[in-house]
């Protein structure tokens, strides 16, 4: 109990302030091979690329102790690009929605239409089309673009950010949060269950109550002794507390693991799955609407290559294949101390795009929820790490669980030969 609490004397607080685990991100775009047909009415023809793959370090800072046995902390994450591991380079072309303009389209739709004139002659003006060829980089980390002071004139407040707009701009270098949880000094039950995120006990992207709850842990360490169940975590990427479900035992290099993956009905709509109701509004089984969270952009979330969605929607679309060996997540933890061992989580982020009356650039585009890119952020105990985790959690612990066996033994002999010379 001692080496699981968050206290500076316990072994594991070094391994949750500054994540030893070699973490990788590996990203993969869906290239969109016919983007004038798709203009003109035709189903998107998609070709996966990559992946482009990222060294993820992970740190702790302003680790704040509280007299409530809780403490606050910021996490930091930086990637860093790893040509050797990657299947291209981040200056290879990709051609992909002009996630800007049609987003914003689809945004604007229920608008005047004089304001949806405005923008079509603004978007001519600027060469603006459907579709771009941009780096990975840009596409990633961000690009200049002058759409942004456009849309920002027009409609003031609908796209509350300036300077440089990429998919993953906010991501490097930066916090996930403010983080407040407990330290399981009084309560062990408790250790790394979230008391409060940015100082709020739930959220309010969500329409329930029970969607809005900030439940579990920050996704890190859990608390020790788990049973074969569930485990929840919040994820400020998400937006939402995520649930995963107990698959089977296992072992992770000699470690005993309980294994958890996400059920089916994690992004299950409301009609399938009434408690996620609260996330809608819905559209087909499998993919979340996170515009709530994503300054109102059409943005969905789901498994990659829309594994375990509705049949639809890799059907609206040519060149996927959901596969539950390559596309579904799991996380491997070691149920005596709830320290992960082996874990890989993986997410696809994809744009509403169609057709929107006023702006001729969005051309005869039929109704589609497009995937953009998906993610597998990856991690596993190694070298040293696994050794003195090993050595200290598991193998220290079965010796001394032998030992008591050997002692009540020999207890027991000893009673029977004093039992057998009292006889005598």
């Amino acid at each position: 109990l001692q080496n699981v609490r968050i206290d500076p004397t316990s072994i594991s607080f070094g391994m949750w302030k500054d994540i030893p685990v070699p973490f990788y991100m590996s990203v993969y775009f869906f290239e969109v091979l016919n983007p004038k047909e798709v203009l003109q009415g035709a189903k998107p023809v998609l070709n996966e690329r990559g992946p482009y793959v990222y060294r993820e370090f992970r740190y702790k800072t302003n680790i704040t102790f509280h007299d409530n046995d809780t403490v606050s902390f910021l996490e930091y994450r930086k990637l860093f690009f790893q040509p050797d591991l990657s299947h291209g380079s981040e200056e290879e072309y990709i051609v992909v929605p002009n996630i800007l303009m049609m987003g914003a389209a689809v945004m604007m739709e229920n608008l005047p239409n004089f304001v949806k004139f405005l923008l079509s002659g603004a978007l001519a003006g600027m060469k603006q089309e459907a579709f771009m060829n941009r780096t990975v980089r840009d596409i990633m980390w961000g690009y200049e673009d002058p759409l942004i002071d456009t849309i920002n004139k027009l409609v003031p407040g609908l796209i509350p950010f300036k300077g440089k707009f990429g998919l993953f701009v906010q991501l490097n270098n930066s916090n996930s949060g403010l983080f407040t949880v407990n330290t399981g000094m009084k309560n062990i039950s408790r250790v790394h269950m979230v008391e409060s995120w940015n100082g709020l006990k739930k959220v309010n992207y969500w329409r329930s109550n029970e969607c809005n709850m900030i439940n579990g842990t920050s996704g890190e360490m859990w608390p020790p002794f788990m049973a074969p169940t569930s485990l929840e975590f919040y994820s400020p990427d998400a937006c939402r507390s995520l649930t995963l479900v107990y698959e089977q035992s296992g072992k992770f290099k000699g470690v005993p693991t309980y294994r958890f993956v996400a059920p089916k009905t994690l992004f299950a709509n409301g009609t399938d799955y009434p408690p996620n109701e609260g996330f809608c509004p819905c559209m087909q089984s499998g993919i979340q609407n996170v515009s709530s969270c994503r300054l109102n952009a059409p943005m969905f979330l789901s498994h990659p290559h829309f594994y375990n969605a509705d049949p639809s929607l890799v059907n609206a679309v040519e060149g996927l294949h959901p596969s539950e060996d390559q596309h579904a997540l799991f996380l491997d933890v070691h149920p005596m101390t709830g320290i992960p061992m082996n874990c890989s989580i993986k997410l696809q982020l994809n744009l509403y795009i169609k057709q929107v009356p006023g702006i001729i650039q969005t051309g005869k585009v039929k109704p589609v929820v497009l995937p953009l890119l998906w993610f597998a952020e990856s991690g596993s105990i190694e070298g040293s790490v696994l050794k003195q985790f090993y050595t200290n959690l598991v193998l220290i612990p079965s010796v001394l669980d032998y030992l008591q066996y050997i002692l009540l033994g020999l207890g027991v002999l000893l009673i029977i030969s004093a039992a057998i010379l009292m006889v005598t």
